[in-house]
């Protein structure tokens, strides 16, 4: 196959990890050590910014700021929740391709790479698919991205590692205050994280647990239906023994019709999802209201995908890998794949890269196996913890000032357009 010659543009989208700026990084720099890349720009907001023609110059930004992507949280690029649809939008989708693929040539974009999770990984596909449909030679690769850790095919998702590393933690630390509080009254603590349809976050929390009094004692996945006399039974039990019990909660936790117990019917998101957020509020109320007990809730919203300065060293060197990997893959003649992490031992643990075609990625949602929960729902087994206690190993270490981590902002100098706006 001839070598293809040309610019590279990448761009994130979806919610941020504290690893989703590792791979950005290493798609830059694999990126300059191969001459038939001659420009690399980013997309700022994703493919949002790209129907824009919003595009940086990631040449212009210094080396050290790239490498401290490394330990940066968020989406330094800019994210988006935008979704090209075919199917309940055709006009809009066929209008939003034509427009793409009039910045693709503007620019000479011969190679595009997406870090993202369920959706994002279909835009790639999508782009893929009309650049061979329309005769543009282009490399299109995803990067998997999403603390979610529900993308098919791969061991797991970057960004996942990082989150149950700080979950877990920050479930012991909750646990420490709460019990040290503990009277004869009793007390109960419901801690949310985020997994609307999967819960291995919630999942993760369970490597909090050193011996089978400690917290987590209940963690509720979306998985398995919420059964409420079941678990009121089981929080009534924690408490008389230890006089409280500490409870994670999953988002997306559902009742046995299948309804989402903290879902907001009235607001959705871009995607069509509708909102979450209220499953820790909805289980206190249950809670304190059937069995008397004082009640109180954590959410983590944000800070769990954000939380850079505890990020797991795996996690970021796998980030990293993925995105270099995502580069040689395209520089090779690829596309229509995305990078997966491929697990090749347990102990002591090791892995590499590989890649999987996005069709069979694209939409798909890979959830919690059955036999990795307990019997009676309430906890992961051992199965889970050996696949995810080595997920958080390591300390990344950010680099500090002041006594706080040091972040990195891209100076964006901008790429200047050739197109007229976009209407």
């Amino acid at each position: 196959m001839a070598e293809l010659t040309g610019n590279l543009l990448v761009a994130q989208s979806g919610g941020p990890t504290a690893v989703i700026n590792a791979s950005v990084a290493g798609v830059i720099q694999e990126a300059g050590r191969h001459e038939c890349i001659e420009e690399i720009y980013g997309g700022l907001n994703g493919i949002l910014g790209i129907l824009n023609e919003t595009l940086i110059d990631l040449n212009e930004e210094k080396a050290k700021a790239i490498e401290g992507l490394k330990h940066t949280p968020a989406a330094a690029l800019g994210t988006c929740r935008y979704k090209i649809d075919f199917k309940k939008k055709p006009e809009k989708a066929a209008k939003d391709m034509d427009r793409l693929f009039e910045v693709f040539q503007a620019h000479n974009i011969r190679f595009f790479f997406y870090a993202g999770g369920n959706d994002s990984q279909d835009t790639t596909n999508k782009i893929h698919q009309e650049a061979v449909k329309r005769g543009w030679d282009m490399r299109c690769i995803g990067v998997p991205k999403t603390i979610d850790n529900d993308l098919p095919h791969t061991d797991h998702c970057n960004g996942y590692g990082s989150v149950i590393k700080y979950n877990a933690a920050t479930v012991m630390e909750v646990a420490c205050d709460v019990g040290s509080m503990a009277t004869d009254d009793g007390s109960c603590c419901i801690i949310e994280v985020m997994g609307r349809a999967a819960g291995w976050i919630a999942a993760g929390t369970v490597l909090a647990k050193r011996k089978a009094t400690d917290a987590p004692h209940i963690i509720l996945l979306p998985e398995i239906p919420f059964e409420q006399e079941k678990f009121l039974a089981r929080v009534q039990a924690t408490v008389a023994e230890l006089k409280h019990c500490i409870i994670v909660v999953g988002e997306g936790l559902k009742n046995a019709a299948g309804e989402e117990i903290g879902v907001d019917k009235t607001r959705v998101d871009a995607f069509g999802h509708a909102v979450l957020g209220g499953a820790a509020d909805r289980l206190a109320e249950i809670v304190q209201g059937k069995l008397n007990l004082k009640t109180r809730t954590v959410k983590l919203g944000y800070a769990q995908r954000a939380a850079a300065h505890y990020a797991s060293a795996t996690d970021v060197a796998e980030a990293v890998a993925c995105g270099e990997t995502a580069v040689r893959t395209a520089v090779a003649g690829k596309s229509g794949y995305m990078v997966k992490i491929v697990r090749t031992g347990n102990e002591p643990y090791t892995w590499t890269t590989g890649i999987q075609p996005l069709d069979d990625i694209a939409n798909v949602e890979h959830f919690l196996p059955r036999d990795w929960i307990t019997e009676d729902g309430f906890l992961p087994n051992d199965k889970f913890i050996a696949y995810a206690r080595p997920l958080i190993e390591g300390d990344a270490h950010p680099p500090s000032e002041g006594g706080l981590p040091k972040y990195v902002v891209l100076d964006r100098v901008p790429v200047e357009k050739q197109l007229a706006p976009r209407v």
